[in-house]
């Protein structure tokens, strides 16, 4: 299953049709259904540290679903969250530049206020068509981000409730489904951030983990009988072990005007002197990385669907000149943001298993 495909069937079998068939699960048993997503968590990596995660390891495990490049947060959850690729929805990375600004970069997590986010976003999300059909939806994460650009481009259209703690998480999620039909959409981001900061296994992570865990027991102890938990992720997570800078010794930044993307997908914008001439930086790249990477031009990138079968006339603005994917555990540090980039030890965005399968498991609570 493909990360795009959760939602829609979750929706289905709420009763919400969808145009592409996708009711991949049962009928809802009581119209009561949560999807927890856990921000970073790969699915090789919930399988090996299994003893870690009581609760989640012995919900009904379905096969691995697939993101969508690049496999970071950004794109994923508007992936998830609207039921298309990357290429209909636009949000096509961590930062992307602003077509026709000037070279501005818009970070999608952070955002800028002089980017509408439901123009750059268009798509109508499964919230705004499930409230439409007369379900109630939900989203319940941290307060921080009620408002935020990112929420109201790929995430609008539910009933925001704001919880810092678990305990206030559990009780919002119990309200949310409270009538039926209802479906609660619950985000937890740390174990991205300790991975990012100490890495896959380290015992921040560690922690991290065990504490998504017990949300997963707090919510299969309080939430109505009958509703189904669902638990995915966004992306799985490499440690880096091998770091380039790029145009330190190397020609990564050969024509180069501005570098968007993250460390193991990397947006590259030519400037207008090498613009033209996008298959010849692409060959000096490829010669410089051999095996350490994958290099795409823009064309080959839509050719090669990488972004998915439909890429918007907005989509191909943002997108890079140079499609740079890091490969085994080697990443790209951007020498405007050496000392931030190098001080990571998880890393995502690119196309190995680890990254870009992530789990999906089912609980009911009799």
């Amino acid at each position: 299953m493909h990360l795009a495909d959760i939602a829609p069937s979750i929706f289905a079998s709420l009763g919400l049709p969808d145009s592409r068939g996708r009711n991949s699960f049962d009928s809802s048993p009581a119209g009561r259904e949560c999807l927890f997503i856990i921000d970073g968590l790969g699915a090789s990596a919930a399988k090996e540290y299994a003893e870690h995660i009581p609760t989640i390891r012995n919900f009904k495990q379905f096969a691995s679903a697939q993101t969508a490049f690049p496999s970071t947060t950004a794109t994923s959850l508007a992936t998830l969250m609207t039921g298309e690729l990357p290429g209909a929805h636009g949000m096509l990375g961590y930062t992307v530049r602003v077509p026709r600004s000037g070279g501005r970069i818009l970070n999608a997590l952070k955002w800028d206020e002089r980017v509408d986010p439901e123009v750059w976003q268009p798509v109508p999300t499964l919230f705004e068509r499930g409230n439409a059909a007369g379900i109630e939806v939900s989203h319940i994460a941290a307060n921080r981000y009620e408002k935020s650009g990112f929420t109201r481009a790929a995430l609008r259209g539910a009933h925001y409730r704001g919880a810092n703690e678990l305990s206030d998480l559990v009780k919002e999620t119990k309200n949310a489904l409270k009538k039926s039909p209802a479906f609660a959409y619950v985000y937890a981001n740390e174990l991205d951030v300790a991975g990012h900061s100490d890495g896959v296994g380290s015992a921040k992570w560690l922690a991290a983990l065990s504490y998504v865990d017990q949300i997963a027991a707090s919510l299969v102890a309080h939430l109505p009988k009958g509703t189904r938990i669902w638990i995915s992720a966004d992306h799985g997570m490499v440690n880096a072990q091998e770091k380039i800078i790029m145009g330190n010794g190397n020609p990564l930044l050969t024509g180069v005007s501005e570098v968007a993307g993250e460390t193991r997908a990397r947006h590259l914008y030519l400037s207008e002197s090498h613009v033209h001439e996008p298959d010849a930086v692409a060959h000096l790249m490829r010669d410089f990385l051999g095996d350490r990477g994958d290099v795409m031009t823009q064309a080959e990138a839509i050719e090669a669907g990488l972004f998915g079968a439909t890429v918007t006339q907005d989509a191909r603005d943002r997108m890079g000149d140079i499609i740079l994917i890091a490969r085994d555990s080697v990443v790209f540090i951007d020498k405007a943001r050496e000392k931030q980039e190098t001080s990571m030890i998880g890393h995502h965005g690119g196309l190995t298993e680890i990254e870009k399968l992530v789990p999906l498991a089912m609980h009911q609570i009799n």
